[in-house]
């Protein structure tokens, strides 16, 4: 596997930053929906590869060779891996996401359905 390169995450957090500006605008919500469903998936989701980040960042300190062997260094895994179960339990935002769907698929057509305004 390749591995990702600065300017790749650099571009995935402000490709993030753009979402959130644009969510700001008052966005269609369906449009609103469909941008932000991949980023709560269950599985492939934001929550839970953070957590993965969070975890292989950990055992990357501890298994390096060249990381130092210090209290502070093992205080510091700790607390990533505690991140990481706590990005990870976000997973369950996803049920939120069932109950957007529904509700935007409840709400009433506010638009004339044949364009004309009356």
């Amino acid at each position: 596997m390749l591995a990702p390169t600065l300017e790749s995450v650099r571009t995935v957090t402000q490709t993030l930053s753009r979402l959130t500006a644009y969510l700001r605008d008052k966005p269609d919500p369906q449009e609103a929906f469909a941008l932000v469903a991949p980023l709560l998936d269950e599985y492939t989701g934001i929550p839970v590869q953070f957590g993965d980040i969070l975890r292989a960042f950990a055992r990357s300190l501890l298994e390096h060779p060249d990381a130092p062997r210090s209290r502070e260094v093992s205080v510091l895994v700790d607390e990533l891996r505690a991140a990481a179960w706590e990005q990870s339990d976000q997973h369950t935002l996803h049920y939120s996401l069932d109950h957007v769907r529904a509700l935007i698929d409840s709400a009433p057509q506010t638009r004339p359905e044949d364009g004309e305004c009356r």
